[in-house]
């Protein structure tokens, strides 16, 4: 395996040699346990939307409205996700890259498992409500919290013919998160009766999320604070850097990185939370059965994955993006006949749209990171993160929900068809900055 060269100290009663290397595949491990863990607890959130919180925190409301509110909730923790980015980078400063880890990640799962504790409405009124925000807020901050530097370094130091490759590796966090969070609640959704459900039921995931990151924390601390790694994240200046100064310099590179993936993060959302929704109010399919035909979709999406990374190494990870983004757009279009054509068009748009994911989502994550000079790398990547994860895919599930109720579906095909434009636009004028620094 390609390996990291350089010397590196070893720690004291080490049986590691002085000069020992890295390898990719290391880093690569401790990524994809880490995102893995974060996205579970975003998805056992994002399906609670759903299948819970209309009933437990919006009985007030009708099911659509309590849906919606939940939704509204569930883009609170993308808006509040910079804030966390920037506040942890001061922690980091300060106390070092292991204490800001430990802070997001017990913050994490503390908001998380705290949600498994709540009240619903008929016990606490509006302040059950307000403690589900505050947890939600809780885990926005975290997450933003939580960049550790390990994805940018990966695609800094992977083999340079194999650099798509290895960025797709940390993105298998996503569909493993969501296959366990879905799975989960699936088996719950079949195994107990609605009361039971909606009483006890539906806090296990939340609970089990604790376990989830205190193994998730472990695996990533034994890689950031160790000397090899260490030396890496100075040598490449993957610490942070003055947020005003970032944009005062390459703020355009921020706008450009979040938008390049605008497609991705749009579809992210469309054919995991939203659609289960659809299906919940709309759809003559049963829920458990639409679950199951999730769960294999995000296998496809995870199989997809690796096909993403050879074609990023063959053609390029922009081209790839772009080529992918084509891909979503004429998808867009058909899926007002998908979704409202019944049981098969339902598990069809699914399906699609997994694989879509899988190839698009595996090359999302820093694809235009070396825009950045070195010392604006670390805290570029993590806020140009933020920035895509905040406009393409904090509000999908409740504005395609909205105006999928008002308009029909046909507003949801616009919402897609918009991401992919907006990644098409943003990859041609990276390109034509590139061809001006050139």
């Amino acid at each position: 395996m390609p390996t990291f060269h350089g010397a590196a100290t070893s720690p004291p009663g080490s049986s590691r040699p002085a000069d020992a290397d890295v390898a990719p595949g290391d880093i690569a491990v401790g990524v994809v346990i880490g995102r893995a863990s974060e996205y579970f607890d975003f998805f056992v959130y994002g399906i609670a939307s759903v299948l819970v919180f209309p009933s437990v925190f919006f009985p007030f409301a009708s099911r659509l409205q309590g849906t919606l509110y939940a939704f509204a909730l569930f883009a609170v923790a993308f808006v509040v996700r910079p804030v966390g980015t920037v506040v942890s980078m001061q922690i980091q400063r300060r106390f070092g890259r292991s204490a800001k880890l430990t802070v997001s990640l017990f913050l994490l799962g503390s908001s998380t498992v705290g949600m498994a504790l709540l009240p619903g409405y008929e016990q606490a009124g509006s302040a059950a409500i307000a403690l589900l925000m505050l947890c939600r807020v809780g885990q926005g901050l975290a997450l933003g919290g939580s960049w550790d530097g390990l994805p940018s370094l990966l695609a800094l130091n992977a083999p340079e013919q194999r650099r798509g490759w290895y960025a797709m590796l940390g993105q298998l966090g996503a569909p493993l998160g969501f296959f366990v969070a879905c799975g989960v609640f699936a088996y719950l959704w079949a195994n107990l009766s609605s009361p039971d459900f909606l009483t006890w039921g539906w806090r296990y995931p939340f609970f089990a999320a604790f376990a989830i990151n205190v193994v998730a924390l472990f695996a990533r601390l034994r890689l950031v604070v160790t000397h090899e790694y260490e030396r890496q994240l100075e040598l490449h200046e993957l610490d942070p850097c003055d947020v005003g100064e970032l944009f005062a310099e390459q703020g355009h590179n921020v706008v450009i990185g979040a938008f390049a993936a605008m497609a991705s993060y749009a579809l992210f959302h469309l054919v995991t939370v939203f659609p289960l929704s659809w299906i919940m109010l709309y759809s003559e399919q049963s829920v458990g059965q639409f679950m199951a035909v999730e769960l294999v979709g995000a296998a496809l999406a995870a199989a997809a994955m690796p096909l993403s990374g050879w074609l990023a190494d063959r053609i390029g990870r922009r081209r790839t993006l772009g080529g992918v983004a084509a891909l979503i757009a004429v998808f867009s279009l058909v899926t007002p006949a998908l979704l409202g054509g019944g049981i098969a068009g339902e598990d069809t748009f699914i399906l699609i749209g997994f694989v879509l994911l899988g190839l698009s989502y595996g090359q999302a994550a820093g694809a235009v990171t070396s825009n950045f000079l070195p010392h604006f790398r670390y805290t570029g990547a993590a806020l140009s993160a933020d920035l895509a994860w905040l406009v393409g895919a904090a509000f999908a599930p409740l504005v395609a929900l909205g105006l999928g109720a008002k308009f029909g579906l046909i507003a949801v095909s616009l919402y897609l068809l918009s991401g992919a434009a907006c990644t098409l636009l943003a990859l041609r004028a990276n390109k034509a900055l590139s061809a001006v620094r050139d």
